[in-house]
């Protein structure tokens, strides 16, 4: 079922250039491709953003459960995707922040949204920071 409702709210979005679906629970929303680390297939989904300098910002919480979400993965394996942000279709290469930038971000990102912070508190891995920095 879960994975029904991912596809209407990406259908929705690309339909809509991210004027319906733009945003969910107050966040801005991204449609991030990725390539599949072991099926090689294209995998799209939406994900709430923070916008950070240099890129968009998104956060690999897996609502704090103890493995990291496939996207962060598939990103891991292959740091070139595709972002869709409203109507536009951007290459992003994935950075994971580390250590002070890291730091600076996750304080914005809880002050912003707190349910990380529980996220947070549920999973002993600490929770990555993905900068997508758009490419040429």
């Amino acid at each position: 079922m879960f994975k029904l409702f991912m596809a209407i709210q990406v259908w929705v979005y690309r339909r809509s250039k991210g004027k319906m679906g733009g945003k969910m629970r107050g966040f801005k929303v991204i449609l991030l491709t990725t390539t599949g680390r072991k099926s090689g297939q294209i995998r799209t989904l939406p994900l709430g953003l923070f916008d950070w300098p240099g890129g968009y910002l998104v956060v690999a919480s897996n609502g704090g459960q103890p493995r990291h979400p496939a996207w962060y993965l598939n990103l891991m394996n292959n740091p070139h995707a595709t972002v869709q942000v409203l109507d536009q279709v951007l290459p992003v290469t994935a950075e994971v922040l580390t250590g002070e930038p890291r730091a600076r971000a996750w304080q914005e990102v809880i002050a912003t949204a707190p349910s990380y912070a529980a996220y947070e508190k549920k999973t002993t891995r600490v929770i990555p920071l993905v900068l997508l920095r758009p490419t040429k």
